[in-house]
């Protein structure tokens, strides 16, 4: 909304405070973001949601005052907010076609009035304000923010009132998000161009030379900087397709300045350095490449270029290149040099830094702090061009290595690695993943894991001018590790475990020096030292996600599981400490079952205590794919895990229990977990003062509860009165999620309510209704439409301020949430009293507007309850009459293809249909068509709730006769062989009341319906009785009929 909307977002004009939103895809991806972050402003901030803007947004809106209800004043077509600021000028108002809106809560309030139109007045909103930041929050903070980028601190006089700074700190934040989507997209649409550009670049550069070859002047960047996705063009215009901006000096026409981008080659307006907005603009026509445009502008270029050897190849350094990734320190194509030609560039890199940058006489411009927060940075600031440093005759770093590595290690060092120091550096055989670069694994197979992470980008340190002195201490141990002999290197790993390796400047030290390579290296040899060594050091700095995305990049995963078999204790419990640490995404994870890891990991339960624990750690990260559960589950790991379970050391109970908890979501493990008999210890282990424990034990049991034998252990193993306790620590966001998820389970059983309730759950449940995360409110509200079924319950709820509570988040976004608050308003709404707040909240009107959600779970969920809010509603035929497009929505959704949706649709509608004057207008709106449409359904709770409306229905005008033409009564006969007795009491009454039209008659008694409804007659059920006691009379009396007629 700053620079994302003033740079990155695409416009038909470039000139400011014109043109419109072009119609791309990555503007209505960040027009997306935009509109989400809109909507829950006001239920995520709602203190700076209330925050007064300096001037009103104003924009030209499709919504008239009849979309406005409540909170508004509406005279003809003018609206007008009851909120006002302290000058007493409304929020929001709206002179048609203009609205003026002047606070996040009143934006976020029209959003949610603009239904399906949202985006529209998200794009409205920005092309009418081309700088809200400025509308927003004032010149002032506009200005500290542009200037700042994200780590600006505001200073005391631009800061004024608390909301105001929040404010300012949510929207910047909010931009950081946007550029970084943005950059994100960007990044793998033009993942290749970038180093075929500068392949292009520097044969280009070739052609500089001095005397009659001489082809060009100079060619040279405008930036020095290039970014980890090889681009060297500002972020804003990368979105374009930029690549980078060239100044070249022909020898006989002016200076070019060209822009260089994934659609070709063009003239620019005379970019000299970026902070040149209008030089951006092109000025000539596009060319497919540089060469072509410069022989179109340059005849002595076009002359002279066929006489050069200019077969276009590749350069040494993108011959191996798989994607576009930045190179540290060197070409990637030079040779390698050895560990003292490279410590001596690195210091002398570092002094460069401070050095001024004087080729012509230009000042260097560094990169916008901003980027630096969005993982733009380079690897230790490399600078644009490096000279080959010639190799010395001596050994290489890698030499020295395989001489002192076994065999085994030796042939993987030449298959896998070319040990370098250089920062972040991979040999180029190797799969890379870095910022800006799409991973090749992402495309080589497909993963039918569903819990799938998204890569992280890489973070890097920013400039090698700011490293600790821990960094070159480390540089040194390294050395030592890479050239010394046996003794030297169990000596060297000693003074690496001495740093503090859980730093991340250690941790990255040692990636960057090329220490991890040797390390992984020395997993393959015979030295058990040596093993220990590595892996106690790989145990600690692994705890960083990108060196473990590294480890599996070079293979180390691969070599960690083998060590799983050694005979040795600590350094199988090593390996396992090793996988629990990298298995954090689904590669890792996948790569260990890949490998055998988890047949051997789970062998490791039945051993030592340590490694037991050991194993159990890396189970649990494991386990979060679905594959390897189900390969936990074969290789017998879940009796074992129960057994541990049974350990009084809460170090193993917590790595069994989370083990456990990941692998309940399968039902198949639920069962396992029930019948040997872990749901005891799980209860027991409730009442641990671990909470980390309580929190996967109230998990396990969450996910357990779905099954009724479950439920019922936990209240045999008293295990609801701890469950109740743990409310109290509402401190403990995850715990407390997981304690109400666990009651919300178990309170699906009634028995379970009742002893809940002996310890004042419910009151409690209730408290938590307001200022708790949305995976707190799913499990609370969720467990109080439970509660609400017992008719006591209903009355505690309102006097505990519920029905309030509950009406607030019916305006949520969130599904799961929304489903179960619909849930249990329509179970409080049973209740008299309770309803007749429900009105005055306006809540029905919120429910019936849930019918438009597009999850078909909501609709229903909505549609259920309304029928008890029509119900027991004071006046429910005007109050459905009131609802401005309600007949037409719930007509609409008689369309649905799903069945719980129609089920509950046809409920709503027989409950409507009871106030006469709603049953003719369902009628005009044509309803019999599309219930007749529906009775060939064989889903007995639509055919229940189906006929009770075809029922209700038959009670207005011809409509029996116009079932009877729409071929509803022959299906509706065969619904008397269902099974079920609700639909046998609702089909009598709507085959009694169709009976009453004489054609339908003659279809039932063809249909063969007399016998079965002769059978119900001698039901205990006395309207079953009379329905079909009357339909057998009317079909009978038709018979009659017909027989005197004819024998007269």
């Amino acid at each position: 909304m700053g620079v994302s909307l003033t740079k990155a977002v695409q416009w038909t004009s470039a000139s400011s405070g014109t043109g419109k939103l072009e119609f791309t895809p990555m503007n209505e991806s960040l027009l997306k973001e935009i509109l989400r972050f809109v909507e829950q402003f006001n239920s995520q901030h709602p203190q700076e949601a209330k925050h007064v803007f300096e001037e009103p947004l104003q924009w030209s809106t499709t919504l008239v005052a009849s979309d406005f209800k409540t909170d508004y004043d509406i005279s003809d077509s003018d609206v007008q907010s009851h909120e006002k600021d302290s000058e007493g000028h409304p929020l929001l108002q709206l002179s048609p076609p203009n609205v003026y809106a002047r606070s996040f809560s009143q934006l976020s309030k029209l959003i949610h009035l603009a239904d399906d139109k949202k985006l529209e007045e998200v794009r409205a909103c920005l092309e009418g304000n081309r700088d809200p930041m400025v509308k927003i929050l004032g010149p002032s903070l506009t200005s500290v923010l542009q200037k700042g980028g994200a780590h600006t601190e505001v200073k005391e006089e631009d800061q004024g009132e608390d909301s105001k700074v929040k404010l300012f700190l949510l929207l910047q934040n909010m931009d950081n998000q946007l550029l970084n989507k943005c950059l994100k997209e960007i990044s793998e649409q033009v993942s290749l161009n970038p180093a075929a550009v500068k392949n292009e670049v520097e044969l280009l550069k070739r052609l500089c030379s001095e005397g009659e070859k001489r082809v060009l002047k100079s060619v040279r960047y405008t930036s020095d900087y290039e970014f980890s996705n090889g681009c060297r063009a500002p972020p804003w215009r990368q979105v374009h397709g930029e690549i980078c901006y060239l100044v070249i000096e022909p020898c006989d026409t002016e200076t070019l300045y060209i822009t260089r981008s994934t659609a070709g080659a063009f003239l620019n307006g005379g970019i000299k350095q970026e902070q040149e907005e209008s030089g951006y603009e092109r000025t000539s026509d596009t060319y497919k490449d540089l060469v072509t445009l410069l022989t179109s502008r340059s005849p002595h270029f076009a002359e002279n270029i066929n006489k050069q050897d200019f077969a276009v190849q590749e350069l040494p350094s993108t011959q191996k290149i798989q994607h576009v990734e930045s190179v540290d320190a060197e070409e990637q194509g030079q040779p390698q040099r050895s560990y003292e030609q490279q410590e001596k560039n690195v210091h002398e890199k570092a002094r460069q830094q401070h050095a001024p940058n004087k080729a012509d006489g230009e000042k260097k411009y560094e990169p916008c702090p901003r980027w630096k927060n969005l993982g733009l940075m380079p690897p230790c600031g490399k600078a644009e061009e490096k000279k080959p440093s010639k190799s010395s005759g001596g050994e290489t770093s890698g030499e020295i290595q395989k001489k002192k590595l076994g065999p085994a290690a030796k042939s993987k060092m030449k298959a896998e690695f070319s040990v370098s120091s250089l920062p972040g550096r991979l040999s180029s055989q190797k799969i890379k993943t870095s910022a800006g670069a799409v991973p090749v694994d992402a495309f080589s197979e497909s993963s039918s894991e569903s819990e799938e992470e998204e890569e992280q980008p890489e973070r890097r340190a920013e400039s090698t001018t700011d490293l600790p002195s821990e960094y070159w201490e480390i540089q040194k141990v390294v050395k030592f590790l890479k050239g010394g002999d046996q003794t030297a290197t169990v000596l060297a790993l000693c003074a690496m475990m001495d740093f503090n390796l859980m730093q991340e400047t250690c941790q990255l030290a040692i990636r960057d020096l090329g220490g991890l390579e040797v390390l992984i290296n020395l997993l393959d040899t015979d030295e058990v030292k040596c093993k220990i060594g590595s892996l106690k050091i790989l145990r600690k700095i692994s705890h960083n996600v990108q060196i473990g995305r590294v480890i599996v990049d070079m293979g180390g995963l691969q070599s960690i599981v083998k060590i799983l078999d050694s005979s040795v204790k600590d350094l199988k419990a090593l390996a396992a400490e090793n996988i629990a640490n990298v298995a954090r995404f689904h590669r890792a994870r996948r790569t260990v079952r890949q490998y055998g890891g988890i047949k051997k990991l789970v062998k490791l339960l039945e051993g030592d205590v340590e490694v037991a624990r050991c194993g159990a750690l890396a189970l649990w990260s494991c386990s979060k794919s679905t594959k390897n559960k189900e390969a936990i589950r074969k290789a017998g790991g879940i009796p074992l895990l129960g057994h541990l379970l049974k350990s009084p050391h809460e170090n193993m109970l917590i790595p069994v229990v989370g083990t456990l908890q990941e692998c309940a979501s399968e039902e198949s493990f639920r069962i396992v977990i029930q019948t040997e008999g872990m749901i005891k210890d799980l209860v027991k282990n409730l009442n641990s003062e671990n909470d980390e424990l309580q929190m996967h034990c109230a998990s396990a049991i969450f996910k357990c509860a779905e099954d009724k034998q479950t439920r019922d252990l936990v209240r045999k193993y008293k295990g609801l009165k701890p469950l109740v306790s743990l409310l109290s620590k509402e401190d403990n966001k995850e715990l407390l999620a997981a304690a109400t998820g666990a009651i919300w389970k178990c309170s699906i059983s009634m028995e379970n309510v009742d002893e809940l309730q002996k310890y004042k759950a419910l009151e409690t449940l209730v408290h938590l209704l307001t200022d708790e995360p949305e995976d707190v409110l799913v499990n609370v509200v969720g467990a109080l439409g439970e509660f609400a079924q017992i008719p006591a319950n209903k009355a505690i709820i309102r006097k505990c301020g519920g029905i309030k509570s509950l009406v607030n988040l019916l305006t949520g976004t969130n599904q799961a949430l929304l489903v179960n608050v619909t849930r249990a308003v329509g179970a409080c709404a049973t209740d008299m009293e309770n309803m007749a707040i429900i009105d005055q909240l306006d809540g029905v009107r919120l429910v019936w507007s849930l019918l438009k959600n597009p999850n078909a779970d909501v609709q229903s969920s909505a549609a259920w309850a309304l029928c008890p809010c029509i119900e027991n509603a004071k006046d429910a035929g005007e109050m459905v009459r009131s609802l401005v497009g309600g007949f037409e929505l719930i007509v609409n959704l008689l369309k649905s293809t799903n069945n719980e949706v129609l089920a509950s649709i046809c409920a709503a509608i027989a409950k409507i249909a009871k106030d006469k004057e709603n049953l003719a207008i369902l009628t005009d709106h044509g309803v019999v068509p599309l219930l007749a449409k529906l009775t060939n359904k064989t889903d007995d709770r639509l055919r229940r709730h189906l006929a009770e409306a075809i029922c209700h229905f038959c009670m207005w005008g011809t409509n029996r006769a116009s079932f009877g033409d729409a071929g509803a009564v022959a299906p509706l006969a065969t619904y008397l062989m269902s099974n079920d007795k609700a639909v046998h009491q609702s089909t009598a009454m709507a085959l009694y009341q169709l009976s009453k039209e004489p054609n339908n008659c003659i279809t039932m008694h063809q249909k063969g319906v007399v016998k079965p409804l002769i059978h119900f007659m001698g039901s205990d059920d006395e309207m079953l009785q009379e329905a079909t006691a009357g339909c057998v009379r009317n079909i009978r009396t038709l018979c009659l009929a017909n027989r005197q007629a004819q024998d007269q």
